[in-house]
């Protein structure tokens, strides 16, 4: 019996730039009675289903948008004779759904790191239970990953967790609907270790990928503080101080060490914050812009970022204290305009962000925007290839439409047309090279101009190209960058470092 632990995906490109923490995660959770698990990234290369055999067991962590790559997977190893065990947030939004369609014979909801083990000792048994309920276990059960499995050439960039949960509740996420709003944040000295383990490995490059590295503002202090709750200030001043804990850790690591994360736009209103983040060398930070007029902000719950020239403003913040940002934008929003495309094109130049993503409004399982969309549609006939639109992502990728809610005063294509053309401005080759010039470096450009385009080709064409032909052709593209690209992230490995 030999345990398999799947990441499913449609497009495979040999290289990837960010690698999938929960593989080695639950390889962790894994008892050593079962051996190694045998871990496949289909981000890298499809899964070979001939070494699947009859009493294994094969465990396929699903999102919403590779779910049904992963009930293929999970039919064929069940037809092998394989346990076939799902999990991730869409198994936990539906684990019917991967009973009934994915071959399931357990799902796991919630939090893996307890509950694998029980899952592993009940099939090695021969009886599975069909539902494990993993809840959201606390931060000091949180399992560091097994980070000598990862084929090291294979990624440009590491993950390590440091929280998770997110106390916002943006009607487009569906993280503090799952994760909950209260952070569960790890200790410095475990995620430390964590690092540290990476850095030996030849690892550089760390995503600290989090809901929310950001999890308590100045906003949330004043308000704690002039309700005169003792308790609640406490409570957010120690999990403050140990973010400035581990930031002045990460500080003592080698000067090659760069970080990346998440974080909300508030941030920029605290700059002691900023110059910690900058301090500890966390140059990068993907923050959620959203949209970059009032009106589009109050239509996704996000009233408390800023927009205009605030925005800009705000935005330049984080580059003034040294932290660079990948601004995230969504378009197609009740109050959006032709207009409004230009506008967040203009926004995004001046404000400077080192990257940018495009998205179109998409309702996901577990939002607010989903539930308000699904119930918009009760009744309704659309079906593609016989299947309802409001379980979208069932549909095959080959006929899925880009866009699902109907617009006030645009059409779809409309929507997809004006997207593609600001994704299209903002990556030409002529801005990408205008962006770079921060860095001091003719390597560490040509690196940035290559992440840029294969971010481009990854994240643009692959999810909202009018045509299968041009999704391939920039899956050929990103594969040829890939490989080079990921050279110019190695480093030497460091197999002596010592914890700081």
């Amino acid at each position: 019996m030999r345990v398999h632990l799947i990441n499913p995906s449609e497009v495979s490109f040999g290289t990837a730039v960010i690698t999938p923490r929960w593989l080695y995660v639950l390889a962790a959770a894994t008892p050593k009675s079962f051996g190694d698990p045998c871990l496949v990234d289909e981000t890298l290369e499809a899964v070979d289903l001939a070494q699947i055999q009859p009493g294994d067991i094969v465990g396929i962590g699903i999102h919403t948008a590779n779910a049904l790559r992963g009930y293929k997977i999970g039919k064929m190893a069940r037809e092998r004779g394989a346990y076939v065990v799902f999990g991730g947030i869409h198994a936990t939004l539906y684990p019917n759904e991967a009973h009934e369609l994915g071959g399931a014979n357990a799902v796991v909801k919630g939090d893996g790191d307890v509950a694998w083990s029980h899952v592993l000792s009940d099939c090695s048994q021969g009886s599975p239970l069909p539902v494990y309920e993993g809840g959201r276990i606390e931060a000091s059960e949180f399992l560091p990953a097994r980070w000598d499995l990862v084929p090291r050439k294979s990624y440009m960039w590491a993950s390590v967790q440091t929280v998770r949960g997110c106390p916002k509740h943006c009607s487009f996420c569906s993280v503090w609907r799952t994760d909950g709003q209260r952070p569960r944040q790890r200790s410095s000295d475990v995620v430390i270790e964590e690092i540290v383990q990476l850095r030996r490995l030849g690892f550089r490059f760390i995503a600290l990928a989090d809901d929310n590295f950001y999890p308590v503002t100045l906003t949330d202090l004043r308000l704690a503080e002039e309700q005169h709750n003792a308790l609640r200030v406490h409570e957010l001043k120690a999990i403050r101080a140990e973010r400035f804990a581990l930031m002045g850790r990460l500080a003592q690591l080698p000067p090659d060490t760069i970080f990346f994360t998440q974080i909300t736009m508030e941030a920029a209103e605290d700059t002691e914050f900023l110059d910690a983040m900058q301090a500890a060398r966390i140059k990068g930070a993907l923050v959620g812009v959203e949209s970059v007029t009032p009106e589009g902000l109050k239509d996704v719950y996000k009233e408390f970022n800023a927009a205009g020239e605030a925005l800009v403003e705000r935005l330049r913040t984080f580059r003034r204290h040294g932290v660079y940002v990948l601004g995230s934008f969504i378009f197609g929003l009740p109050s959006d305009r032709p207009e409004t495309f230009d506008a967040t094109a203009i926004a995004a130049a001046q404000a400077e962000v080192a990257f940018a993503q495009f998205v179109t409004l998409t309702p996901y399982p577990g939002t607010v925007d989903f539930m308000r969309w699904e119930k918009t549609m009760e009744g309704s006939p659309i079906q593609i290839a016989g299947i309802p639109i409001t379980r979208r992502w069932l549909i095959p990728q080959e006929v899925r439409p880009k866009l699902y809610r109907p617009h006030p005063t645009m059409s779809a294509e409309e929507i997809r047309s004006h997207t593609q053309a600001v994704w299209d401005t903002f990556y030409s080759l002529k801005s990408v090279w205008l962006r770079s010039r921060f860095i001091k470096s003719l390597r560490a450009r040509m690196a940035f101009v290559l992440i840029s385009k294969i971010y481009r080709q990854m994240y643009a064409d692959t999810g909202i190209a009018t045509d299968s032909a041009r999704v391939s052709r920039s899956s050929r593209w990103a594969r040829w960058l890939a490989k080079p690209c990921q050279r110019l992230f190695a480093a030497p490995a460091m197999p002596h470092l010592k914890l700081p």
